[in-house]
Order: C-alpha cells, then sequence, then structure tokens
C-alpha cells in the first residue's frame, strides 16, 4: 500500500498554512543557457585579459589593417581550442571534449589560415609557439598546470601577439618592444601576485617572490616612461599590501580589470 497525503474536511483559507505548497525546490535548477556556457566557456577570467591586452597593444601602436580582424578571431578560437585540447590531455578523456574541439578548431583553421595567406610572413612566430605549447602540453599530461613554468609559458605566448599584431601593419619588433616587455612583466607579476592571494596565500616564499619581481619590474617601467612607472607603483604596492588582507578571489579579479586597463593606457601614452 502507498502512503496517500491526508485530507482535511475544514475550510482553509488562503492564508492558512495548509493552503500553501508544501514542496518548496531546494535548488534553482541550472537553465540550458547556463549549462551551455559552462561548457563552451574555460571558468579562466582572467584569461580574457591576456588575449585582448596585448592584441590591443599591438594593433593601437602599430596601427589597424583590417586583417586584425580575422587575426583576433583566429586568436580566440586558437585559445578556446588549446584549452579543450589540454584538458583532454590532462583528463585522458578525449571524448569528452570532441564537441568543443570541432566547434573551435573549425574556425580556428580558417580564420588562422586566411590571416597566413594574407600575412605569411608571420610563420616565423610558429617556432615560438610551438616550443611554449609543447611546454603547456607536458605540464597538462602530468596533470601540473598550476606550476609557475607552465603559467610563465602562458604568459610569454600571450605578449608575443604584441609582436604578431605588429608585424600584421608591417612594423618592426622594436616599435612594439616596450609594449611587450611592460604586459610581460605585468602578467608575470600577477601570476606570482594570485598565488600569494589564493592557491599560496600565507606562503611567505612566494610573498616575498612577488614583492620581489614587482620591485625589479620598476627600473623596466621606469625605462619604458613615468606612466609606466607609475603603474607599476601601484602593482608593488598591491602585491605588498593586499596578500595582508581576507580578500576574496572576485575583489582580486576587480582590482585587476582596473589595473590591466591601467597597464594598457600607460604603455600606449
Amino acid at each position: 500500500m502507498t502512503d496517500q497525503p491526508r485530507t482535511s474536511t475544514r475550510p482553509q483559507s488562503a492564508g492558512h498554512p495548509s493552503a500553501r505548497p508544501t514542496s518548496r525546490p531546494t535548488s534553482r535548477p541550472t537553465s540550458t543557457r547556463h549549462r551551455a556556457v559552462r561548457r563552451f566557456i574555460p571558468p579562466q577570467h582572467g584569461a580574457w585579459g591576456m588575449l585582448a591586452l596585448p592584441w590591443l597593444a599591438g594593433v593601437l601602436t602599430a596601427g589597424f589593417r583590417w586583417v586584425d580582424l580575422p587575426l583576433l578571431l583566429a586568436w580566440l578560437a586558437g585559445y578556446l581550442f588549446s584549452y579543450y585540447a589540454l584538458q583532454s590531455i590532462k583528463t585522458g578523456r578525449l571524448d569528452r571534449f570532441r564537441t568543443q574541439l570541432l566547434v573551435y578548431g573549425i574556425p580556428t583553421v580558417l580564420f588562422g589560415g586566411l590571416v597566413l595567406a594574407l600575412r605569411p610572413t608571420l610563420l616565423w612566430f610558429a617556432p615560438a609557439y610551438a616550443v611554449l605549447l609543447a611546454v603547456n602540453v607536458y605540464y597538462a599530461h602530468r596533470r601540473a598546470d598550476r606550476s609557475l613554468l607552465n603559467d610563465f609559458a602562458s604568459v610569454l605566448m600571450s605578449c608575443l601577439m604584441v609582436f604578431v599584431a605588429a608585424a600584421v601593419a608591417g612594423a618592426a619588433p622594436m616599435a612594439v618592444l616596450p609594449q611587450f616587455l611592460a604586459l610581460a612583466a605585468y602578467f608575470a607579476g600577477t601570476v606570482l601576485f594570485v598565488k600569494t592571494m589564493i592557491r599560496e596565500r600565507g606562503n611567505r616564499a612566494y610573498y616575498w617572490a612577488s614583492v620581489g619581481f614587482h620591485i625589479a619590474a620598476l627600473a623596466l617601467a621606469a625605462w619604458i616612461g613615468w606612466p609606466a612607472l607609475a603603474v607599476f607603483v601601484l602593482l608593488l604596492a598591491r602585491a605588498t599590501i593586499m596578500p595582508r588582507y581576507p580578500i576574496g578571489p572576485k575583489q582580486v579579479g576587480r582590482t585587476e580589470i582596473v589595473l590591466s586597463l591601467l597597464v594598457l593606457v600607460a604603455v600606449l601614452v
């Protein structure tokens, strides 16, 4: 015999407790759109700044060409493809990411092929990207993708886009060298700083490595110019002070958005 809900013969008003729904959902169901976003968009919010800033720095310094648009699309699609390719290597589950690899692999090949057909000299950057990508593959295979060397390889890979965007406009590498160095120093310092705020909070070795790196970066910033020096003083202050307080990842991320824009402005002045 199955249990049946009891019923009452007494009249019930709308405000009576038993007139209200007896069951409530314990959690909000995840929408289809939200699941799709989580499936096809990596949960690496800081990566978007590492993708956008070098491209912007190269384009705004060397000049915009229409080829920069397919270059940007190939750059974004290539990152998304590489993320899921590395995830498949890390987990050993290629079947789990086959759809994402197909979705992002096709535009990477199409837009990348168009850019190379129009600017074949960009193939000179291929060996550097191949070496850095091999570092990512190695650490993904070892399930150690959070290691410092892997992070620094990703930073260098990202910042090389400054030279790529400049080459599209026909500019010499020296024309964008200050922008490359400033962004590389900023992102490398941010790798250390974020670790002191999240994964390595309380680790004195990481803290002093971060502070020491930012102090050394002041010399580079001074060579670039006073706007860069002013911003890097702020970066040193946040690397020194913020790890002493219980600041969450969201606040750290918002701070980095503002500082990254300041870095971009400083290297363009």
